[in-house]
């Protein structure tokens, strides 16, 4: 049985995935929902002693106006996602967590980012290094005040524009260019996971952006003992694409080629409506099938922001393949979900596992959590099913 607290800190504390997150931890805790998708309550992990959702504590970084809980509640108002008997049960979380919210940086995150930032926080001038301090003292202070055994930082904030600076590979090389917004290469996504590195927590990607990925960042977890893992949570249509393209490699089915267009209308929406940001997205979604199939099939992945479906999102897939005697043939299915319903468990399941972890003494990147991320750090394995199998070797292992 896990004795003490643990800590979650999350990058994007007012965004739809984090008050998700918080409203289902605190229904969990109370006993008022199920346990559907969260695979960690399933009953092979049953015997690792992992973190109770009660022994979980959030605390986290924005840099949005408004409150915690009316950012929550437009997973109603604007998506009828979370019903209000939910909201309401956890209206003193929402009051508790609220307080432990501190001001995110938006040093070298992007114009489109920026644009949504609170006007105190846009005003906050610092140097990449002396946001990494900010951010480090904030998560430190964090874990004394609650008296937290660990601290686990998740990243759930919008997808950052693609960095085309290189970045050395060394963190010795790599240290001395946070002086400088001119020089350091780092996006705000990086600057996060090294603060968090530096204060000793655990870091988890679960966004697209670069995040921990740097060799430099992984070789400094590394040195301080600290577990990484991501990137770019699997929750809709990358994980059938995963599930499906294995499919047609053990028919021996030629995928002639594979088209997916997405619409969604949340946050990441809006943000992903910019180009910039989006292209980061698109890459992580499109790359896999390559790496199942054996072969590129003319591909195209598409995105658009339609304000009205909120948190809904729906992707629909045309799958053109050839089979015997050369007779194309077509497949097509169309998936429908709640972005931040079906992103919330596997950000708790990750918690717990990389605390878990972080107890067997584990340190950089955890590459057995593959199957819940599009771009898994360390993996060039695409296949659900062959990645699931690593989860469960490591299960099994315990």
């Amino acid at each position: 049985m896990h004795g003490k607290r643990v800590g979650l800190w999350l990058i994007g504390a007012k965004g739809g995935v984090a008050t998700t997150v918080i409203t289902g931890l605190s229904a969990l805790k109370r006993g008022t929902t199920g346990n559907a998708g969260l695979l960690t309550q399933t009953e092979s992990f049953q015997k690792l002693g992992l973190v109770e959702f009660d022994q979980i504590v959030v605390g986290g970084h924005d840099i949005r106006p408004g409150s915690l809980a009316d950012e929550a509640r437009r997973m109603w108002s604007e998506s009828r996602a979370i019903t209000p008997d939910h909201l309401d049960g956890a209206q003193d979380d929402f009051e508790a967590i609220s307080h432990r919210l501190r001001p995110g940086t938006v040093v070298a995150s992007g114009e489109k980012i920026r644009e949504f930032a609170d006007p105190s926080v846009i005003a906050i001038e610092e140097t990449p290094r002396a946001a990494v301090e900010r951010i480090r003292k904030d998560i430190e202070s964090f874990a004394a005040a609650e008296n937290l055994e660990h601290v686990v930082v998740v990243n759930v904030a919008s997808t950052e524009p693609p960095s085309s600076r290189p970045i050395p590979i060394s963190w010795k090389d790599l240290q001395p260019l946070l002086d400088s917004a001119e020089q350091c290469p780092l996006p705000g996504s990086s600057l996060y996971a090294i603060a968090a590195i530096e204060a000793g927590a655990s870091f988890i990607n679960f966004t697209p952006s670069v995040g921990a990925n740097p060799p430099a960042i992984i070789e400094l977890a590394i040195e301080k003992k600290v577990p990484l893992a991501g990137c770019d949570g699997k929750t809709g249509e990358t994980l059938l694409k995963s599930v499906l393209a294995p499919m047609f490699v053990a028919r021996n089915l030629e995928v002639m080629s594979w088209v997916g267009h997405n619409i969604f209308g949340n946050m990441d929406g809006k943000v992903l409506d910019d180009p910039r940001n989006k292209a980061s997205k698109v890459k992580s979604k499109d790359h896999l099938l390559a790496q199942i199939l054996g072969y590129p099939p003319q591909s195209l992945v598409s995105i658009e922001y339609i304000q009205s479906l909120g948190d809904w999102k729906t992707a629909w897939d045309h799958i053109h393949f050839r089979g015997f005697l050369g007779t194309p043939m077509t497949l097509q299915f169309t998936w429908q979900g709640c972005d931040s319903i079906l992103a919330a468990p596997l950000v708790i399941d990750l918690v717990r596992l990389v605390d878990r972890a972080r107890q067997e003494k584990a340190c950089g990147v955890l590459d057995w959590l593959a199957c819940f991320f599009k771009s898994p750090m360390g993996v060039s394995e695409q296949d659900f099913s062959k990645q699931v199998v690593m989860l469960d070797a490591w299960v099994g292992n315990l």
